[in-house]
């Protein structure tokens, strides 16, 4: 007896089939897409299942914003800074609230490999960078949304409302935000204790702010600083979202921020020099991240 002749549809299922090659890339690509959205979804529910938590994190933005720059905005003459203290530091306060949630990426990727709920997340038939891209997107649109938050405050410091600004600090803070946690995550696969990881933090990330021409201008630091202001991630970040308030509001000036050689750069250069920053950390990070253990 011979065989049955295999039917349309038994044909169309080998990988000689025609058109069967170009199903699967489609079908892999789609598995890759809904790890991405599940880690992503992982991470709004928790942000929406712990509203204290987030609370605390902007508790210290909008202390610095009101007390400190309400104390010193006495002091400290408008002529000096081309604007109200308060108008001037907004910026940095965004930064600061963006950058908190974005480091938290990295903490949380070291426990959840402390606690085993990686080594689950690896058994999914994902790539090892489609995991690591999920985490990023997730904590870059937490952050986002914790900025958010904070600038529904802009009328309270003397901003206008105005829906481009409002639109041109979003995408500043989008762009920060995932600078931010694209290098938390390249520091935290070289790490595997959440210790060390908290101690490089101390260490670096308040001199980061301080450096980022946030609470005062670049221009009056020493000249030594000005060298670390240049590479600094978050310089370009408070720099881009003060310029972004400078093309809306022409009449609140703005101080001298990043300078090459005593040159500023153009503001879409800023930006897309943040984006790079941005995508090869999140390279290096996903390369680290996909060598056996």
């Amino acid at each position: 007896m011979t065989a049955p002749a295999p039917s349309a549809s038994d044909a169309s299922d080998t990988p000689d089939a025609p058109g069967a090659s170009g199903r699967e890339p489609r079908h892999h690509l789609r598995h890759e897409l809904r790890a991405v959205h599940a880690l992503v979804h992982r991470d709004l529910l928790r942000l929406a299942a712990q509203p204290v938590h987030t609370a605390l994190m902007l508790l210290q933005p909008v202390l610095y914003l009101f007390v400190l720059g309400g104390g010193l905005a006495a002091l400290i003459p408008n002529s000096s800074l081309g604007t109200g203290y308060q108008t001037y530091l907004f910026p940095g306060m965004l930064m600061m609230t963006v950058q908190a949630p974005a480091v938290i990426v990295g903490v949380r990727l070291i426990t959840d490999r402390q606690s085993g709920y990686l080594r689950e997340l690896l058994m999914a038939p994902v790539g090892r960078p489609t995991l690591l891209l999920g985490s990023c997107a997730g904590g870059t649109i937490v952050s986002t949304v914790q900025g958010a938050v904070l600038l529904g405050l802009a009328g309270a410091v003397g901003l206008p409302y105005d829906p481009l600004l409002l639109a041109l600090l979003l995408a500043g803070m989008v762009l920060a935000s995932f600078t931010v946690t694209a290098l938390s995550l390249s520091l935290a696969v070289s790490l595997d204790r959440p210790e060390i990881f908290h101690m490089l933090l101390g260490l670096v990330m308040m001199p980061l702010l301080f450096l980022s021409g946030g609470f005062f201008p670049l221009e009056n630091l020493p000249g030594w600083a000005h060298a670390l202001a240049a590479v600094n991630p978050l310089a370009y970040g408070v720099d881009l979202l003060r310029r972004c308030i400078a093309l809306r509001v022409p009449d609140q000036a703005t101080t001298v921020g990043i300078e090459w050689s005593g040159l500023r750069p153009p503001l879409l250069l800023e930006g897309a020099l943040l984006l790079a920053t941005g995508v090869v950390a999140l390279l290096w990070a996903a390369h680290r991240f996909s060598r056996p253990e």
